[in-house]
């Protein structure tokens, strides 16, 4: 009996015990669910992040305040420092453009729970309000959907115009044209110029989007007295070498801010992609982490698959006598039945694979709103190995055993 004649006799017996097969195949579809589902979500969030930064560059960092962290070291609390102001910031930005042709943006953050009104609408109160230059979009990753950006005049005569992030526009003007309307915040009026396509966040919240951008000295203005922390971010695309332009950034902030030789630094400066990078190592202990789990699950499948296949020997003791008698080999009676356990691991594999698809799918989504539809062609790949791999391991004893069995015996079997 060639390969071909044994998978058909495996596909009719199949047939014939339907309820039994689908039962089985849907042991197998669990275990590869949770396989090829845990890491499909795991590609979809690392894709997600990934696109996040893809247009901020390597060489894109940000210069910003040193907070506290707290208590450390047996209750030591760190060292405060003074915030980044005006002028720093200033200083280091006219510089670091200068000596490297770097395109670099200053922005402070106005205030992070502000509520804003357009006549008789307004938004909870979690808008953030943001100062910033003319180059703050472009190098923080933010597109223009309509409308247009911060100019030059608008920034040299501090005038009362904002940009609104996607969820501010939408709560506040719904399907209505935002642009030249007067919306109202911190107690002044402001004339929306432009609104930003909507970005998301990790974790499927929309804080990117809850955003309002405003000219950076009107910002300064209307904080009033209070001290504002401006942070600045640069992006010098001619510099090869990351970690150069890096300690390039460093030396001139340390020079600025008067930091002594060997202290710590008075500021952070944080990659860009550093969240990328460090996601990146994380997930890979992530999908270790899956991969096993869907192992372990697909064990428990395996053996409730080798029982059903013991019981399924069992039952045909006296068909095994009788394609003996007619000359059928051990040899063939073992492919049979590893066929048949190889078939049925596929066919509940194949399922498996496109509930993992969906359920990966849709919970990378939940976690990061901006996620896109993921197939991973390794992991199917390697869950369809998987399977053959199930099936051979669930089958090989039954098959054994099944054409050990003594044709005679067999065929006195009821």
């Amino acid at each position: 009996m060639n390969i071909r004649e044994n998978v058909d006799e495996g596909l009719r017996s199949i047939q014939s015990n339907l309820l039994r097969t689908v039962l089985t195949a849907l042991i197998i579809a669990i275990g590869i669910t949770s396989l090829v589902g845990i890491l499909t979500a795991i590609e979809g969030i690392q894709n997600s992040v990934n696109s996040s930064f893809a247009d901020l560059g390597a060489n894109t960092f940000t210069v910003e305040n040193r907070n506290d962290d707290g208590f450390r070291n047996g209750g030591r609390r760190e060292k405060q420092y003074p915030v980044i102001n005006y002028q720093e910031a200033g200083d280091f930005s006219n510089r670091f453009r200068n000596e490297f042709d770097a395109t670099v943006s200053m922005s402070a953050n106005i205030g992070g729970a502000i509520q804003v009104n357009y006549l008789s609408k307004k938004t909870n109160p979690n808008i953030n309000i943001v100062g910033a230059d003319e180059q703050f979009i472009g190098i923080k990753g933010y597109k223009v959907d309509f409308g247009r950006n911060l100019n030059k005049n608008d920034l040299e005569n501090s005038l009362n115009v904002a940009m609104l992030g996607q969820e501010v526009a939408r709560n506040l003007f719904g399907n209505l044209d935002p642009i030249s309307k007067e919306i109202t915040f911190m107690g002044s009026r402001y004339k929306v110029i432009g609104i930003l396509q909507k970005k998301g966040s990790l974790g499927g919240g929309t804080d990117a989007d809850r955003i309002i951008i405003i000219p950076l000295d009107n910002g300064r203005g209307l904080a009033a007295n209070r001290s504002l922390t401006y942070n600045i971010t640069a992006s010098a695309p001619n510099i090869t070498d990351g970690e150069f332009i890096l300690e390039e950034a460093r030396g001139l902030m340390r020079r600025i801010r008067g930091d002594e030789l060997g202290k710590e630094d008075s500021f952070l400066i944080e990659r860009a992609d550093a969240m990328a990078k460090d996601f990146e190592e994380i997930s890979g202990y992530l999908r270790i982490g899956g991969f096993g789990i869907g192992i372990i699950t697909l064990l428990g499948a395996s053996i409730a698959l080798m029982n059903i296949m013991l019981v399924s020997v069992t039952e045909r003791t006296r068909e095994i006598g009788i394609r003996k008698s007619l000359g059928a080999t051990p040899a063939v009676i073992r492919f049979q039945f590893l066929i048949e356990a190889i078939v049925v691991c596929i066919i509940g594999g194949v399922a498996g694979l496109l509930l993992g698809i969906l359920i990966g799918n849709v919970i990378s989504t939940s976690i990061s709103s901006n996620s896109s539809f993921v197939v991973p062609w390794l992991w199917m790949a390697m869950g369809i190995i998987v399977c053959v791999v199930v099936g051979v391991i669930s089958g090989i004893y039954p098959a054994i055993k099944a054409s050990k069995l003594d044709p005679i015996e067999a065929l006195r079997y009821e």
